[in-house]
């Protein structure tokens, strides 16, 4: 599997998978990566499947089969040692198939960048489940204005104490504000990085 690192070798390590459309390398994810590994934290990114196809054939392909996406999270995990020295995670569906494995595979955290509780205009189609129960430290960074679940909708959902969110003020499903907001798609990308950063360095023993 390739990887593509930034940070310094011995630094605590996080694991990031990229979201449905975009890949490993997409603005948005490169400038979280590169801010992470400026905090002082090693960053690895990878690609499932269908997205390494993309860059070699030049067309897009759909997702893979979710057994697909799993197994390839549980590859990363084996190749990079193991998810007791690991924080993984990722964009949108790269986060949620990290939080269907993080149990599992004994991460030491999860970090979700948008995460995907239902599908855009279909509340009632959740992907909580799972969460309820989730035991490994968990933190979710949110758009306010995200579609795929705002304040409102999180609040009615049952989740599990093991997980923190960190509302992300006007952002969208990318932390995206609007300029009538007064904010930057910079400033909240900062403070995305330096919500994870804080959680991730709350870990290491």
């Amino acid at each position: 599997m390739d990887f593509l690192f930034d940070g310094p070798d011995d630094a605590p390590r996080v694991v990031l998978a990229h979201g449905a459309g975009a890949p490993m390398d997409s603005p948005s994810l490169e400038t979280l990566a590169k801010g992470l590994a400026a905090e002082g934290l090693r960053v690895a990114r990878f690609e499932f499947p269908y997205m390494r196809a993309r860059r070699t054939e030049g067309r897009k392909r759909p997702p893979d089969r979710e057994p697909v996406l799993l197994d390839t999270w549980r590859e990363a995990v084996a190749e990079l040692g193991g998810g007791g020295s690991l924080v993984i995670g990722g964009k949108s569906m790269g986060g949620r198939m990290a939080s269907r494995i993080a149990d599992e595979a004994g991460a030491r955290g999860l970090v979700c960048l948008g995460y995907p509780f239902h599908p855009p205009g279909k509340p009632e189609r959740t992907r909580t489940a799972h969460l309820e129960h989730l035991r490994t430290p968990t933190l979710i960074v949110q758009g306010t204005r995200d579609p795929f679940g705002t304040p409102e909708d999180v609040a009615a959902y049952s989740l599990s104490p093991a997980i923190r969110i960190v509302w992300i003020e006007d952002g969208d499903h990318s932390f995206v504000p609007r300029a009538a907001s007064g904010r930057t798609e910079r400033q909240n990308l900062r403070e995305a990085v330096e919500a994870v950063t804080g959680f991730v360095k709350s870990l290491v023993p």
